[in-house]
């Protein structure tokens, strides 16, 4: 039987998913990571959308999670975007998002495809070559990507031909005064992240530098990590982890599709099937104005979810902006001014609506924000807006605050 809900109950199902109605306690970090996982473009988002669920939260705190304790870890995940989560979740949001065709490999890293025709090599056989080379460069170090695709770049050429390695050396058109073979490396680097060979340790000098995954987490669980020479995840273990994978999108993101799921994933449509099936049993068809689909489990939590009150300031790429139909989130007059290809702002969400958007710029100890409302803003909208702009301008270590409004 289908099951009829309306746009508000799905819009206040999803934030309750998100943690967005009621912030959690500051022992939850993990919860609210978990959830989904916290993107991290641009560097440092991850703070704002993390302090957006979490009470009490500081940057020691988070920075304690992941660079001392450990039980965070920050990898390129869903669309090959830099993103942190628990480490003890480290297989849902690796192995469990990793394609494992050639061409959806090319796929996920686009870009790539005309090199490696140029080449007339194999992504997968790239990255095997890759594999095999990176704990001799990586091992005992941390390095940034330009140093690190150069450094593998080198390598990994001695195992091409005599033709391929000119190819290789010439100039690609990534960068200027990149060689081609280089920038093939740093597409490939995304793939190493979800075949758990390499992440991210904490930013030094501004720059997230490249470990060793099994020398990172050392101490991590029996069974979580995969070195660079460890053998390939099992089938059984790969479909267990694209199943919690998609447990995690429907609870937080549905009721949705498989094209959805797909665009969230960042594989092609048609690539979706597999983690669907997994999960055949345990969905259920909801009838929102089209066809969709959530955890059968989660219709009576979609049932008695209530629209939150208060106001957030969400980062640009927060996981809650970051769900594919956005007509059901923001109206569609506004979607070029949330969503844009480049500079893409904060979101500004009163009482369970986005309701404008926002900037941030820091200037030595001064944080300047600056908040555009669709509609003007109450007094008391503006005063919950000041409070946590405050508290963000506290998290980016500013002095000062310098905020203003405008509305359309």
């Amino acid at each position: 039987m289908t099951v009829r809900v309306s746009d508000d109950e799905v819009i206040a199902f999803r934030l309750a998913a998100h943690h967005l109605d009621e912030r959690l306690s500051s022992d939850e970090l993990m919860t609210a990571a978990g959830a989904c996982g916290i993107q991290n473009s641009p560097p440092g988002s991850a703070l704002t959308a993390v302090h957006a669920r979490v009470k009490d939260l500081d940057r020691d705190r988070f920075e304690s999670a992941v660079g001392e304790e450990k039980n965070l870890v920050q990898s390129w995940s869903m669309r090959g975007a830099p993103f942190f989560f628990p480490t003890a979740d480290l297989p849902t949001f690796t192995t469990g998002v990793l394609p494992t065709t050639e061409a959806s490999k090319r796929h996920f890293v686009l870009g790539v495809e005309r090199s490696l025709d140029d080449l007339g090599i194999d992504l997968t056989d790239l990255l095997d070559a890759a594999r095999e080379e990176i704990h001799a460069v990586l091992g005992g170090r941390r390095l940034p990507v330009g140093e690190l695709g150069r450094e593998l770049a080198d390598r990994v050429e001695s195992s091409l031909t005599k033709a391929q390695r000119r190819t290789w050396r010439s100039e690609g058109p990534y960068a200027k005064g990149q060689s081609l073979g280089e920038g093939v490396v740093h597409f490939g680097l995304r793939i190493l992240t979800l075949q758990r060979v390499i992440c991210f340790a904490p930013r030094e000098h501004n720059t997230a530098p490249f470990v060793l995954l099994d020398e990172w987490l050392e101490n991590a669980s029996e069974g979580i990590v995969v070195g660079p020479n460890a053998g390939p995840v099992s089938d059984a273990d790969r479909d267990r982890h694209r199943a919690e994978l998609l447990r995690r999108y429907l609870h937080c993101c549905g009721p949705s599709t498989r094209a959805d799921f797909a665009a969230w994933l960042g594989i092609r449509s048609t690539e979706a099937q597999p983690w669907w099936d997994l999960l055949d049993a345990e969905i259920t068809e909801v009838d929102r104005g089209r066809r969709a689909w959530m955890l059968a489990e989660d219709v009576e939590s979609l049932r008695a979810a209530t629209m939150p009150r208060g106001v957030r300031l969400l980062p640009p790429r927060d996981p809650y902006t970051q769900i594919r139909d956005r007509e059901t989130i923001v109206s569609k007059d506004h979607h070029s001014e949330v969503w844009k290809t480049v500079g893409e702002p904060g979101a500004v969400l009163v009482d369970g609506s986005i309701a404008g958007t926002w900037r941030a710029k820091k200037s030595g100890q001064r944080l300047k924000v600056d908040v555009a409302t669709f509609a003007t803003a109450s007094s008391q909208v503006k005063k919950a807006i000041n409070t946590e702009a405050e508290a963000i301008s506290t998290l980016r270590a500013a002095n000062d605050l310098d905020i203003a409004f405008s509305s359309d």
